[in-house]
């Protein structure tokens, strides 16, 4: 398995950066690793909540159908899944001062041969926590600046 996480701090306050960040399809607003979301469900996010999303990972787009498997007060867990990898997504939200303190983990497991190449493609992987926490900050901060 390999693991990503990344923390920001925001201007944002605490509820507002979750009900953002826990709307899914905001994503490629901030994760330029992630430029296309679609919800696929109606109504407002809860468990069982699906999205289709396409990741660009390595220069190719790769869809991955999503579901929230969590959703508590400040932390949201969705579960994505495509041929190649499954996909666990975790946002946990904190108040910090005026702000808010986001932590955000990404859990990727490959699937069949694929596990074999995992210490080779770990880099690629890590390299994308640096470019979304970095949108996120901005898209958070942005919005608390309205």
């Amino acid at each position: 398995m390999i693991t990503v996480t990344g923390t920001v701090r925001s201007t944002l306050e605490a509820g507002e950066a979750f009900a953002y960040l826990s709307a899914f399809e905001h994503t490629p607003e901030w994760d330029p690793g992630t430029p296309v979301v679609r919800k696929l469900s109606d109504g407002p996010v809860a468990v069982g909540h699906r999205y289709e999303a396409e990741a660009e990972f390595r220069g190719k787009r790769q869809t991955l159908i999503y579901e929230v498997v969590e959703l508590a007060e400040g932390r949201i867990t969705l579960r994505g899944e495509n041929k190649a990898v499954i996909s666990v997504d975790t946002i946990e939200v904190e108040p910090s001062g005026p702000g808010s303190e986001v932590r955000y983990t990404a859990e990727f497991e490959l699937k069949g041969w694929r596990r074999l190449a995992e210490p080779i493609v770990r880099p690629a992987f890590q390299s994308l926590a640096g470019p979304a926490m970095d949108g996120m900050k901005r898209a958070l901060d942005s919005r608390a600046a309205q």
